[in-house]
């Protein structure tokens, strides 16, 4: 079964249409990169996928269940692009609050808040108040709280943003643990040269038609991510 499978999904907002007929598959345990310019029709996809919009025509399953039905959001777990939280929270407050979300208690639920800051690097920020950290620390703690509990469909929106390089080398190299535990990972980014390090399937949208969408290196047939992804959105 798919893990997402989304058939002749379209959606519009008044005169522009944001998704055109898509239909795309995401197998168990692979690493799938939702690529496009802005304004291609990505986030109102994961939107989709998330229930926070319902397209006018087509469906969307994860794991076989209708996106309609809250059930079908078992074991997912969301990142936005900008991740914020209350300024007054600590950052270890922030990662149990979506640890017990998800029904983690009493001291599994400290085990968990410390391994998860560690696996970021982010254990020196324990007491430290939201307001008080940069856009990468908030970036990384979002993460952190993606790690609570036990999901198995992470969907990142732009997760190298106020990333440095080490950051980010840090980031992907979890990101492949993740997936060697059998996660599976759906990620928008603008970050093309790391996508195809990370990605093994992508899809690359514009002004929401799909242009192209395979397995790599498959698709890109020996050129780069970065000429490809080129050639197809100068092309429209």
């Amino acid at each position: 079964m798919n893990v997402i499978e989304a058939q002749n999904v379209s959606k519009s907002y008044g005169k522009v249409n944001a998704l055109s007929s898509l239909s795309l598959t995401v197998e168990p345990g692979s690493v799938y990169a939702l690529l496009g310019p802005n304004g291609s029709g990505k986030t109102t996809f994961v939107k989709s996928v998330l229930g926070l919009v319902r397209p006018m025509s087509g469906k969307i399953l994860i794991n076989g269940i209708e996106s309609t039905d809250p059930k079908s959001r078992t074991g997912v777990s969301y990142l936005p692009e900008k991740f914020n939280f209350f300024p007054y929270y600590t950052i270890d407050g922030v990662i149990k609050f979506y640890g017990s979300m998800k029904g983690i208690k009493g001291p599994e639920l400290d085990t968990q808040c410390l391994q998860a800051m560690k696996s970021l690097g982010i254990d020196d920020l324990m007491g430290k108040k939201v307001k008080e950290c940069s856009k990468g620390q908030l970036q990384r703690t979002g993460i952190a709280g993606m790690l609570m509990g036990d999901s198995n469909i992470l969907i990142l929106d732009e997760p190298f943003s106020g990333l440095d390089p080490i950051a980010i080398k840090e980031l992907k190299d979890l990101l492949k643990g993740l997936k060697d535990q059998g996660k599976t990972l759906f990620i928008n980014s603008h970050i093309l040269s790391e996508m195809e390090k990370l990605c093994d399937h992508a899809a690359i949208l514009d002004k929401g038609e799909c242009l192209a969408q395979g397995e790599l290196p498959g698709m890109l047939n020996g050129k780069s991510l970065e000429d490809f992804f080129y050639e197809k959105v100068k092309k429209c």
